[in-house]
C-alpha cells in the first residue's frame, strides 16, 4: 500500500488515537480485545471493536468473534474492503487533501509545531518538504501513518483486512460508508480544526512516542475507560467540532442502519472503530438506551 492509500487507515485509527504490548503478548494471561452481542427475538449482531493498523504477529482475536464470522450472513465494515477502495481514496487523497499553488504547511503552523514538524517527519523516514504541498488533514494522516509503520503497525495487518481476507463467498458484504463520504468528513473540517489537530498530534508524536503501543495495551486489555480516556476525550476536549463530526454523528447514522438490520432476522457481525463504541455517545450505550439487549463490557 502506498502511503496515500493507507491514509484513510490512518484518520480510521484516529478516532481511537493515538510498552505495554509486548508485556501482553508475553505474559500468562489471555488478553481480548472487546467485543458486544446485540439480540432480539430473531436476530443477533455482534460487534467488535477494530484498531486498523496492527503489528502483523500481535495474537488479537477474540474466539467469540471467530465463532461469529463462521455463522455470520452479514458482516459490516466501516468502507468496502477491496482494491477499488483503496485506489478511490489515493485519488480523493490528491484531490482535496492538497494546498492552493504557492501556499506551504508550515506557514499556516505556530513555530513550536513547525520545529516539530521537522523532527517528526525526520523520525518517522519523511522529508519535513515532502509535507509542504499538503492540508494540514493529510499532512497529519501521512506523518502518523509513517510513524505507525516505524512502530512496526501494518494496514495490512489490521482487523479488517485480516477478517475480509477470511471470508467464506456466501457471506455478504456490506459498508456503512463509502471513501468520499469519509473523506469528505476529513476534508471539510475548518482549517482552523485541522490545524489544532496537526499540532496536537506532532505535540503527541514529538513528547510521547509510545502512546500508539499504550493505546493498542488497552486495546487488548478491553480496558474501555483507559480507550476513552486516551482517546476520545482529548479529541472532544481540543477539536470538538472534529469529535462531532468523526463520532456522534457517524455513530447516529450508523445506530439507524443497525435499527433496519435488527428489525430482519439473522446473525450479523459489525466491524467498526473501537472509539465507536466507547462511552455514552458509543454504539453499544446508544442501543441499550433504544431498548436491546447488549452484552459486552
Amino acid at each position: 500500500m502506498t502511503l496515500f492509500e493507507t491514509t484513510l487507515a490512518h484518520w480510521r485509527t484516529r478516532i481511537i488515537a493515538l510498552g505495554g504490548v509486548m508485556a501482553l503478548m508475553a505474559g500468562p494471561c489471555l488478553a481480548l480485545p472487546p467485543l458486544w452481542i446485540v439480540r432480539d427475538a430473531d436476530s443477533e449482531l455482534v460487534l467488535f471493536g477494530s484498531v486498523h493498523v496492527l503489528p502483523s504477529d500481535l495474537e488479537w482475536q477474540p474466539p467469540a468473534l471467530g465463532a461469529a464470522l463462521g455463522k455470520a450472513d452479514d458482516v459490516w465494515f466501516e468502507l468496502p474492503i477491496d482494491p477499488g477502495t483503496q485506489s478511490r481514496v489515493a485519488q480523493l487523497a490528491l484531490e482535496k487533501g492538497l494546498l492552493p499553488k504557492g501556499v506551504s504547511l508550515s506557514h499556516k503552523l505556530s513555530a513550536v509545531a513547525r520545529e516539530r514538524l521537522g523532527r517528526v517527519a525526520v523520525r518517522a523516514g519523511l522529508r519535513p518538504e515532502q509535507l509542504e504541498p499538503f492540508r494540514p488533514w493529510l499532512a497529519e494522516a501521512s506523518l502518523s501513518v509513517a510513524d505507525f509503520q516505524r512502530q512496526g503497525a501494518r494496514a495490512t495487518a489490521g482487523v479488517e483486512q485480516v477478517i475480509a481476507a477470511d471470508l467464506g463467498p456466501d457471506i455478504e458484504r456490506r459498508a456503512f460508508e463509502t471513501p468520499d463520504q469519509q473523506i469528505d468528513f476529513m476534508a471539510n473540517v475548518s482549517e482552523a480544526e485541522q490545524i489544532a489537530s496537526l499540532e496536537e498530534a506532532l505535540r503527541r508524536m514529538d513528547e510521547e512516542p509510545d502512546t500508539y503501543e499504550a493505546l493498542l495495551a488497552s486495546w487488548m486489555a478491553a480496558d474501555l475507560l483507559a480507550l476513552e480516556r486516551q482517546a476520545l476525550l482529548p479529541i472532544k476536549a481540543q477539536t470538538p467540532r472534529l469529535y462531532e463530526t468523526l463520532i456522534r454523528e457517524r455513530n447516529l447514522r450508523w445506530v439507524e442502519a443497525i435499527k433496519q438490520r435488527m428489525a430482519g432476522r439473522g446473525q450479523t457481525v459489525m466491524v467498526v472503530g473501537v472509539g465507536h463504541l466507547l462511552g455514552k455517545d458509543g454504539v453499544p450505550e446508544r442501543l441499550r438506551r433504544l431498548g436491546y439487549r447488549v452484552e459486552g463490557p
